[in-house]
């Protein structure tokens, strides 16, 4: 756990040790302080009244030091605090900057926005509120084990082994408690992305919800969650009591061996009772510590969370990048998979795209259509292989000398919140009004301004929403047109446009014909008419490739796909007139 929080502050790490430190020193304070009681309570009643004052006074004075220590402790917990929000945040982000783009699933992206937002606050609260109690509840019963062991062996013996009796206490509960959190957490994902369903497909579910159905998957949401919180509400206060008997039963063990040990003269009785005082006060740090069990616990997830996160290793960069030649792109005998587990994607595929050309993919889901674009963005490195853009393997070249190559087009563009320029000119962020008004030309955004009252200062909303999906998409190109890269890579750019938005769009690609390499995924003939060459995928393997009319002559996989759509591009709704063969 301290090791997670070291890893997240990076370089201010020594504020969260000197942090410790002072911890430490505080607990060993403390436990000298109430070990200061021996002497008080042995004069005391030995009647040196004189010499009990004096110790009087040594325990007021390692009081005053325990509280302005404690001062000093709390105003560093809160600057680990503050260091954790400012710079943790900055560091996590920084990691993840360098993450494959492949690795931005939803899930992750739902764990890393928890992560930053709920997870960096509870820990960012762990060393003002709960380290501090904690680590000097678990150094003073130490120093007072000492001072046991100096009053008479057995006692000191119980209360060192009532440590470890403790800890394995606190271990079972955290581990038991661990899942009922993990599945609570689980749930609670669950219900937030039924909540934002639920607002955002209101359409489709007052259209087919009926009778209360639409929010069927909502209920049944918030049902699980309520379960999931209640299970661990109760085994969180099952663990505390536990833990408390597990402390009372200590307490009880030392208690019986103070008795065995009582014989009836002053000197025994004398040393019983200061005895027994060391064991109330041993007790007590114990007593804040399995209080702070189930606190530690969800800071522990968090931690982890965090820890898993930081785990994820970077795409290697090259030490000696390497300049690409053109906008060629070729694929060597690639092989890849998204986790061992899982069956290979792509098995020996070999690819080879000419600068300038356009090249067409096409094949059935799954056949690893989306994976050949990621690869060659290097959203992944391959398993076996390699991926070359402009004659250099991508795993030689930096981050900025391919990113420089590649502009992308993907089926769901996302739009930020600002004005239509704003969005166009993320391509090329110093591009000048003339050269964003081009772009938009290009890409057939220039009707769109046309009709809107501010032009290209209107703004999108946020992801877009005051645009329709075929305007947002236009723009995505203009976005990637403007960026001037040397190949351009168009994942089902086309895909749920009306018919007036592909024809908007296949044009602003047929004009790239010989000015970029465009890779395209598509399933709109006009689009895969206009290729230059045709790669039917299959299972991870070209299967066939070639220039589209000698592909339709061949009949075989592409003139199979190419009949299939011609018909279903025929295909209409008759009226029951027409069904029975008269003329309504």
């Amino acid at each position: 756990m301290l090791k997670t929080f070291i890893q997240l502050l990076g370089a201010d790490a020594p504020v969260f040790r000197r942090y410790v430190s002072m911890a430490i020193a505080y607990g060993v304070l403390c436990g000298l302080a109430i070990t200061a009681l021996v002497p008080i309570m042995r004069h005391f009643l030995a009647g040196d009244v004189r010499s009990a004052g004096l110790w009087l006074a040594v325990l007021l004075a390692g009081m005053v030091v325990c509280w302005a220590w404690r001062r000093m402790l709390e105003r560093a917990g809160v600057r680990v605090g503050v260091t954790v929000l400012q710079t943790g945040r900055q560091r996590i982000g920084a990691h993840v900057a360098g993450l494959p783009v492949g690795w931005f699933t939803p899930e992750n992206t739902a764990r890393l926005g928890h992560v930053v937002t709920q997870g960096m606050m509870q820990v960012a609260q762990l060393p003002a509120h709960v380290l501090t109690p904690v680590i000097s509840g678990a150094i003073t019963p130490l120093v007072i084990v000492l001072a046991l062991f100096a009053l008479h062996w057995s006692l000191g013996l119980i209360a060192l082994l009532s440590l470890s009796v403790l800890a394995g206490a606190l271990l079972l509960t955290a581990r038991l408690g661990q899942r009922a959190d993990d599945a609570y957490h689980r749930q609670f994902a669950a219900t937030s992305a039924r909540m934002v369903e639920f607002a955002q497909a209101q359409s489709v579910l007052r259209a087919f919800g009926g009778d209360g159905g639409g929010t069927r998957l909502l209920e049944q949401a918030i049902t699980d969650q309520r379960q999931a919180g209640s299970r661990l509400i109760v085994l969180s206060s099952l663990s505390a009591v536990f833990n408390a008997w597990v402390v009372q039963a200590i307490f009880g063990a030392l208690l019986v061996a103070g008795a065995l040990w009582l014989r009836m003269d002053t000197d025994s009785v004398i040393a019983v009772i200061v005895a027994l005082l060391l064991v109330i006060r041993f007790v007590e740090p114990l007593l804040d510590v399995a209080a702070y069990g189930e606190v530690l616990r969800g800071a522990r997830g968090q931690l982890d969370a965090v820890r898993d996160i930081l785990a994820v290793q970077p795409l290697p960069q090259a030490a000696a990048p390497l300049a690409p030649r053109d906008g060629s792109v070729e694929l060597c005998d690639v092989r890849m998979r998204y986790a061992p587990d899982q069956a290979e994607v792509l098995r020996g595929l070999s690819l080879h795209i000419a600068p300038g050309s356009m090249t067409a993919l096409v094949g059935a889901s799954g056949s690893g259509k989306s994976t050949v674009l990621r690869l060659i963005a290097r959203f992944f490195d391959v398993d076996a292989g390699s991926v070359r853009v402009g004659g250099v393997d991508v795993r030689e070249m930096s981050s900025e000398q391919l990113a420089g190559q590649i502009s992308q087009i993907f089926q769901d563009s996302y739009l930020f919140q600002g004005s239509i320029a704003d969005n166009i000119r993320i391509g090329k962020p110093g591009a000048s009004d003339a050269e964003v008004l081009n772009a938009a030309q290009q890409a057939g955004v220039s009707e769109i301004i046309a009709r809107l009252p501010e032009g290209l200062a209107t703004a999108v909303g946020e992801g877009g929403v005051r645009l329709s999906g075929g305007e947002r998409q236009r723009i995505a190109i203009a976005r990637a047109l403007i960026k001037d890269a040397p190949i351009l890579l168009v994942d089902e750019a086309t895909a749920a446009l009306d018919a007036e938005n592909q024809a908007a769009i296949a044009e602003a690609l047929a004009r790239l014909r010989g000015k970029r390499t465009v890779i395209v995924i598509a399933h709109q003939l006009s689009t895969v008419a206009m290729a230059d060459q045709i790669v039917v995928l299959d299972g991870g393997q070209v299967s066939e490739q070639g220039a589209p009319a000698q592909l339709s002559a061949n009949r075989g996989p592409y003139a199979q796909f190419l009949a299939q759509r011609q018909a279903a591009k025929g295909w209409r709704i008759a009226s029951t007139s027409q069904q029975r063969g008269t003329v309504p």
